[in-house]
């Protein structure tokens, strides 16, 4: 073979290799695929995953995401039926469920989130102001636990609210607005949820302001609970402590008066043992407490006072 044919025959297996390449195609578990020829549709979506083949050149395989995927809208101000602003934050979860009719009408993943911001947000905002603002917070009317407390604390009765659809019910109003919309664009809504709501600023500021006085409120009570609580418990120690005194102090009188008593008996025996003696120590005691040696007394001497002076010198 000389080198003329050598060339040729590379070439065909390049050729051959090109050809092969543009030829083959897979298809992964999470994506559809349709095939375009000159920018038309040919034949179904392919939904199945594994490798397919199409024309070279003439043909191409356009691929689109089968799973899930998210719409996440805009934050938005929102007046709802009693006239309360809110910022309402919104999100969507979605599929391209006909690949053709979403090729055809969209063609892009980007291009299908702005026709979504076109439907969704306008159906949000319409279901949304059509209900008082407690329709899209709360699910039911039943009563809050704060709500209790508030009442229980404050004896006073707290409004209470009908909910007639609740923000379950809104959601699912708004898939329903907005799906019918969606399908002509091969794309379906699988759900919308409302990822947040909150007041304007203004607003905000007042009901943050009403809260803080409605807790202080709270905790104004319960420290004027405690405060009586604690007086009556510092009035129950002082009474048990005047009471633990009073016995002390009764049972000590009781002891010191038999002692007392018993000390008298054991005196009277002593001194009728011998009176003179004991005039005599007594006497004696009296000379201690009246005599100093800077002491002047002036007495007769028949005073009984000096009756044991006058033997001294003799």
């Amino acid at each position: 073979m000389n080198s003329t044919m050598r060339t040729l025959f590379v070439i065909l297996i390049a050729v051959g290799m090109v050809v092969m390449f543009n030829s083959v195609y897979t298809v992964d578990e999470t994506e559809q695929v349709v095939i375009t020829q000159f920018g038309r549709v040919m034949g179904d979506p392919v939904t199945t995953p594994g490798l397919r083949f199409k024309m070279p050149f003439l043909q191409q395989a356009v691929y689109f995401p089968k799973n899930l995927l998210t719409w996440d809208g805009d934050p938005g101000q929102v007046p709802t039926k009693d006239k309360t602003y809110i910022w309402v934050d919104t999100f969507a979860r979605w599929k391209i469920a006909d690949a053709v009719k979403f090729f055809q009408a969209v063609n892009t993943e980007l291009a299908a989130l702005e026709r979504m911001d076109d439907i969704i947000d306008p159906a949000m905002r319409n279901l949304i102001a059509s209900y008082p603002l407690v329709e899209s917070v709360r699910n039911t009317d039943r009563s809050l636990d704060a709500d209790e407390e508030l009442e229980d604390e404050t004896h006073s009765k707290r409004t209470q609210y009908k909910i007639e659809l609740g923000r379950d019910e809104i959601t699912k109003q708004i898939v329903l607005q907005a799906r019918s919309k969606l399908l002509q664009f091969g794309i379906e809504l699988v759900d919308v949820k409302i990822k947040r709501i909150n007041y304007i600023e203004d607003v905000r500021r007042a009901v943050y302001g009403r809260m803080i006085a409605e807790r202080n409120q709270i905790a104004e009570k319960y420290r004027a609970e405690g405060k009586g609580e604690a007086s009556n418990i510092r009035g129950e120690k002082e009474k048990e402590l005047q009471v633990i005194k009073s016995q002390a102090y009764k049972n000590a009188q009781i002891i010191k008066g038999k002692a007392d008593g018993k000390a008298s008996q054991i005196y009277a025996h002593a001194y009728s043992v011998d009176p003179e003696f004991y005039g005599f120590v007594k006497t004696l005691d009296v000379y201690k407490k009246t005599l100093r040696k800077d002491s002047t007394l002036v007495l007769s001497t028949d005073s009984d006072f000096m009756k044991y002076f006058k033997g001294i010198g003799q």
